[in-house]
Parts: structure tokens; sequence; C-alpha cells
């Protein structure tokens, strides 16, 4: 009994369907008369009979074989049901869903470089997605050899030679070595189009292709986000105060002595010293104004401010290292001007 049930079938459908299957093949089983094709949504059935595509179905639903499908078949449009006798051939079902897949490199890419001579070592990730294209393309060149084909088996594929694609294309697009993510765009769009044209020998196409990010060495990364950091801050005398402060807040300045006291001092006349540079430049600004309004006091205005300058005195403090003065134009232990 378990004879005739494997090589007799009245339904032809895809048995145990898996989303990360793309084609599976109904096959070596002799269709009797009556017997039913159920095709289901996201399904295409191919029926092919000697390598040859008799006929493609695209709509879902239960339809009968000898009244509903052979007549539609090219070349077995005349097949008729014998008593006892059935028709051999075999119905690929093909996913017809966009796939997307999740790839990274298995092993840094070392990307020449005139900076490093070894190459720089680089990690990326994103996904692809890709879909079937070519019904006939995909019999000749996988479907006659395969039973069934996974999304898995294009994932094995693609990564085999995305390395190599990476290393062109970042070399090719990647002006800032380490900035890649502003190139990313255009490296991503350069892979795809040569990944479409290997895939499309297998009767599919690659439909989308994304970097995520690139990685690079810790020690790269540490560099590139300091050196990020320095930019931003501007300049050295920056960089060391939001240095100290990062130290006050973070305890690593501790012990509430002359260290932590000092420190605090500093802080403290540096924003002081930044604080009267922006009430000076804001004044000057103002006696600019008023001295184009009324040209006739310029010279006495004029004469006023260099009185004043003069009779300025030194800061009796360092405001820069905090060292004490003694009526010196430089600090003695900085060499901050102090006039």
């Amino acid at each position: 009994m378990g004879f005739f049930k494997n090589q007799f079938s009245n339904v032809v459908e895809w048995e145990e369907f898996r989303d990360d299957m793309i084609f599976w093949k109904w096959s070596n089983r002799e269709i009797k008369k009556g017997s039913k094709l159920i095709i289901r949504s996201g399904q295409d059935a191919i029926f092919v009979n000697n390598g040859k595509i008799e006929g493609i179905f695209e709509d879902e639903g239960t339809y009968n074989i000898d009244s509903e499908i052979i007549p539609f078949l090219s070349t077995l449009k005349g097949f008729k049901f014998g008593f006892n006798s059935g028709m051999r051939v075999e119905v690929l079902f093909v996913n017809t869903k966009e796939f997307t897949v999740r790839w990274g490199t298995q092993s840094p890419v070392l990307i020449p470089t005139p900076q490093l001579p070894g190459g720089m070592p680089i990690r990326a990730n994103g996904t692809f997605n890709f879909k079937v294209s070519d019904y006939v393309t995909l019999i000749d060149k996988v479907a006659g050899m395969k039973n069934s084909y996974l999304v898995e088996d294009v994932k094995i594929r693609i990564t085999s030679v995305l390395d190599q694609l990476l290393m062109k294309w970042i070399s090719r697009e990647g002006k800032d070595m380490f900035n890649l993510q502003a190139n990313a765009s255009d490296i991503a769009k350069g892979i795809q189009e040569d990944l479409d044209m290997q895939m499309m020998g297998n009767g599919m196409t690659i439909t989308g292709f994304q970097i995520m990010s690139f990685n690079y060495p810790k020690e790269i990364q540490d560099m590139i986000t300091k050196t990020a950091s320095h930019e931003m801050i501007g300049n050295l005398q920056k960089y060391q105060q939001v240095s100290m402060t990062d130290g006050i807040a973070s305890g690593k300045v501790q012990g509430g002595g002359a260290a932590s006291d000092m420190a605090g001092m500093m802080m403290g006349m540096n924003m002081a010293n930044e604080m009267m540079k922006n009430m000076n430049q804001g004044q000057n600004q103002g006696q600019g104004q008023n001295q184009g309004q009324n040209p006739a006091n310029n010279s006495s205005q004029s004469a006023s401010a260099s009185s004043a300058s003069d009779g300025n005195k030194k800061p009796n403090f360092c405001p820069n290292c905090g060292a004490k003065n003694e009526g010196a134009n430089f600090c003695p232990n900085c060499g901050q001007k102090l006039s």
C-alpha cells in the first residue's frame, strides 16, 4: 500500500513549504486522471517535461489537472489519460517573494592604503535582497541538478566573493579610509552591480545591497574617536579645560588637597578670563559703533581708552596655570601673556 502511495499522487502541491526555500521540485511521481494542482500565495508552478518548460501557472488556487492544466501545456495538449495510465512530468514550485539576507565579513578584509603597509583591516556588515527573475535559466543551471534550493545556498555563494568585491569598491570609492561610512552608498551600489551580474547566471537578480557599518580595529577606532574629539574642541587650551573637567567629574582628580584645589582654581580663573574677554569684545564693538555715530568724540574716547589701558595692573596669579605673578608681562611658570 505504501508503495502505491509514493508512486502515485492525486494532489500536486508544495509539501512542507518553507519561507527560506527558493524552489522545490515535485518529481518522480505519476499524475493520474482526476489529480489536482494546488498553488498557494507567493508560489508559481512550472510544469517541466524532459528539461523543457511546458507551462507556467501563477495564480493561486486549486485546479483540475486534466481539464484546466493539460489543455494549456505546450507539447502535451493532446495528452489523454487512458485506463490505468498516467502522465509523468516534473512540477517546479518557485517562491516568488523577495528575500532579505544578512551578511557580514567572517574575517577582516585588508584594504590597501598608503598609511598602513600591510593594509587596513576592516570588517563590514549589512543586508542584500534578491529574487528569482528567469525561470528558464533557473531550471537550466540549478533546478536541473537539485530538488530544492535554499536561501543559505545563495548566501554562501554571495559571501564567497564578497571580500574581493569589498576590496575592489572600497579602494575605488573609499577616498577617506578613516570615514568609509560617508561613501557607503556608492560602495554598496558598485557591489550590487557586480553581484547581480554573477547571480544572473543562476536566474536570480540582486534587487538591493546595503552596508550597515564598517568596523575598524580597536586601536584605529580609538585614534579616529580621539582625532574627532580634538577637532570638535578646536584647540589645545580648550582640550585641557575639558579634560580637567572630565577628570573632576569622573573622580580621577580627587583628594580634596592641593591638586584638587589648584584644578578648581585654574578652571575658575580660566572661565573668568574667558568671560572678561567676551565682555571686552562686546564693549569694543559698542565703542566702535558709538565712534562711527559721533566722529567728534573719537579722539577723546581713544585717549581715554589708552589712559585706562596704561593704568591696568598685572594680575597677581596667572589665569592659565595659577602661578603667582610678581608684575611680569609673562607668566614665569607657563609663559602665558599677562598684559
